[in-house]
């Protein structure tokens, strides 16, 4: 019997939309019946995680558990949130919720020591930078971080908000490429896309990079609790 996935969305539509359309590619199926049922919240009511984090915005716990509920009300066996920065406050999701939630941080943890990759470039909000959350994880693996310097993480957090959230299809990405040329030229192995904006935006701007991408990471691991098959496991 196939257990249904339940995805805790709007952070941003796009990210939510890409984690969806991971699940399907990702499924190893001939039929529809063959691909889990998936529900999808998509509740752009969710207040942004980096302004909570780090200026006193907003707190999303509520309108996450809120989420939370009306997922497992719907009949979701499993949840889980394609947003990096909101795993900050997954301890208020999961005490809202019996169901389980899938973390996608730890699980990419995971995917990076059975990759054998020893250095990474940490790319993400300056909300999840500040909280040390993947940091803590990646030391439990042995894996060192190297993050953007200052100047260097503005141009990621523009990458982020002024390109893909703000659906700007004519972003300049030439100071990205500065920044993560001279991160690879520091030893850095392959680069964590930890905002779930970024593995749009490296499609989408052609940004050509050795990368480790949560959203499918996550989308694996709903796939497999969800009992169906996954392409190329």
């Amino acid at each position: 019997m196939k257990k249904t996935i339940g995805i805790i969305g709007g952070m941003g539509p796009l990210a939510t939309a890409d984690l969806f359309r991971k699940i399907v590619l990702m499924t190893d199926a001939k039929c529809d019946q063959e691909h889990p049922r998936v529900l999808i919240d998509c509740n752009t009511n969710i207040p942004d995680r980096t302004a909570a984090i780090l200026s006193g915005g907003e707190n999303p716990i509520p309108q996450l558990a809120a989420s939370a509920r009306t997922l497992e009300r719907a009949g979701a066996d499993v949840l889980m949130m394609p947003c990096n920065t909101a795993h900050y406050f997954y301890d208020g999701v999961t005490a809202a919720t019996k169901l389980p939630v899938l973390h996608m941080l730890r699980l990419t943890a995971e995917e990076i020591d059975r990759r054998k990759i020893r250095t990474v470039g940490l790319l993400a909000t300056d909300g999840t930078i500040q909280t040390g959350i993947y940091e803590r994880l990646f030391e439990e693996y042995g894996v060192t971080v190297v993050k953007p310097d200052a100047a260097g993480q503005k141009q990621i957090m523009a990458l982020i908000y002024d390109g893909v959230k703000a659906g700007n299809a004519a972003f300049d990405t030439a100071p990205v490429r500065t920044v993560l040329d001279g991160m690879l030229a520091s030893g850095v192995e392959a680069f964590v896309l930890g905002c779930t904006e970024l593995p749009i935006a490296f499609a989408d701007y052609d940004l050509p990079y050795p990368v480790v991408d949560p959203t499918a990471v996550l989308a694996r691991a709903a796939i497999e609790f969800a009992g169906c098959k996954v392409k190329n496991a």
